[in-house]
């Protein structure tokens, strides 16, 4: 063991030496020459000496250059066309050319975009060369690509073909999201009734919503293998939209009658033009539905400032069921703790909304499967949806003819001993004076597209 008295150990002396001095020659620094500088001081090494300084060594850099950063972005390239034979050997010069001056056919010489790209060329370096724009190669690489899908098709009528041999790529453009079926069926369509690009592409978005549309009324009239049915019932629809303007609810159904192709179609379109119109506004005067119905909006429970709790039981338990649902329903403390007077376990929360926080005791909430259990004609378009009726069972006297009355029956979709609602002048004429409560809102479903919270008057038929 070294005291702290001990000099120095002899390898840290001459390593000091080695590397102060100014008078050693410039030595390479070769293996070779390494081992030379190194070597000597292995021998004044001692066990417990510590290792000696090496020099930092610059290692060149290996012959091969470092990998350059990739560019992971690469532009968009449509999926090849086949050629035609004449434009096969073309060589870069001779295919801009081509497509400079439009030399044959626009489906034929589409595909020498396409190769352009392959060879690295960009849309604003071919539109500079060329003269179309970027906006147009796109659509002609996508319009050929369409009618190859379609030319050989045996639903393809020879004129449509025809007319697009010389023209046409925007139509075709616009049916590119469409089955090759409906394409052939659409490109029909469109020819013959000569449409120009934004109405291909109204026909084409009608087609592929058509299936959504399976629970609006008069969907059935429409043929979803007819182009323009599928376009007359995407207006028919529209109209509708429209109950509060004449004009353009008139406008909407005499293009959907125009656009219909079965007889089915137009039958349907007809009636909505002259054998209701009439009956609807008048019905709408008669009957004004005194009982507000909401929809419930997604996220509108959550958002509320205050809310309210009450029970719920089904309608096809009938009057059992809403005899059994708790009576005293009170939130109490900071908190506003549900307190019930017996067990129950189904519940909905729902805004505090006027109607509701007016209902002291005996609150009960119907679940319905559908809407046709309203006493009052339904819009068809929801009529398959599932409602909640809100209930005061405090509020058993029939008072008003045009208020609404929940009273036991042939109920829910037919169920013996279900529940049902009621007019008050229904209920009168037959002598009944008491109900299981008076109604005092209907609450619909919430859904993702938009649509308003209240339904206005004019929602009803």
């Amino acid at each position: 063991m070294l005291s702290l008295s001990s000099p120095k150990p002899p390898s840290l002396s001459f390593s000091s030496t080695l590397f102060s001095t100014t008078k050693l020659p410039l030595i390479p620094t070769t293996p070779s020459s390494l081992r030379q500088i190194i070597k000597p001081t292995s021998k004044l090494h001692s066990a417990n000496s510590p290792p000696p300084i090496v020099p930092n060594l610059i290692i060149p850099s290996s012959s091969s250059p470092s990998p350059q950063p990739q560019n992971l972005y690469q532009p968009f390239r449509p999926p090849p066309n086949p050629l035609p034979q004449k434009y096969k050997n073309l060589d870069t010069a001779s295919i801009i050319d081509v497509l400079a001056n439009r030399l044959g056919l626009w489906y034929e010489y589409a595909p020498l975009i396409s190769s352009l790209f392959r060879d690295g060329f960009t849309p604003p370096s071919i539109e500079e060369l060329t003269g179309i724009t970027g906006v147009d190669q796109n659509r002609l690489v996508v319009a050929a690509q369409v009618r190859e899908t379609i030319a050989d098709s045996p639903d393809l009528d020879p004129e449509t073909l025809a007319f697009f041999e010389s023209g046409g790529s925007e139509l075709l453009y616009e049916i590119r999201l469409l089955s090759t079926s409906q394409r052939a069926a659409t490109a029909n369509y469109v020819v013959r009734n000569k449409l120009d690009g934004e109405k291909t592409r109204e026909v084409a978005r009608a087609i592929k919503d058509f299936p959504r549309g399976k629970e609006e009324v008069g969907w059935r009239c429409f043929d979803y293998t007819k182009p323009g049915d599928c376009w007359a019932f995407w207006l028919f629809r529209l109209s509708r939209e429209f109950i509060n303007n004449a004009d353009k609810r008139s406008s909407a159904l005499t293009a959907a009658l125009e656009a219909a192709e079965t007889d089915r179609a137009r039958e349907a379109i007809n009636e909505e033009i002259h054998g209701k119109v009439e009956e609807i506004v008048e019905e709408i005067m008669k009957e004004a539905v005194k009982v507000p119905v909401v929809r419930l909006r997604m996220g509108e429970v959550a958002e509320a400032t205050s809310v309210v709790v009450l029970p719920v039981c089904e309608a096809v338990e009938g009057e059992s069921g809403v005899g059994s649902v708790p009576l005293e329903c009170r939130s109490d403390g900071h908190f506003g703790i549900v307190k019930a007077e017996k067990g129950w376990d189904r519940w909905v929360v729902l805004p505090r909304w006027a109607p509701v926080a007016e209902i002291g005791g005996g609150g009960v909430v119907v679940s319905f499967r559908n809407a046709k259990v309203l006493p009052w004609k339904v819009n068809r378009t929801y009529v398959e949806e599932p409602i909640l009726v809100v209930a005061d069972r405090g509020r058993r006297e029939i008072e008003y003819d045009d208020g609404f009355y929940l009273v036991a029956g042939m109920g829910d979709d037919g169920y013996e001993g279900g529940l049902k609602l009621e007019r008050g002048s229904a209920l009168k004429n037959i002598g009944v004076s008491q109900c299981l409560g008076t109604v005092v809102i209907v609450v619909r479903p919430p859904r993702d597209e938009g649509d308003d919270q209240l339904i206005s008057d004019e929602d009803w038929d």
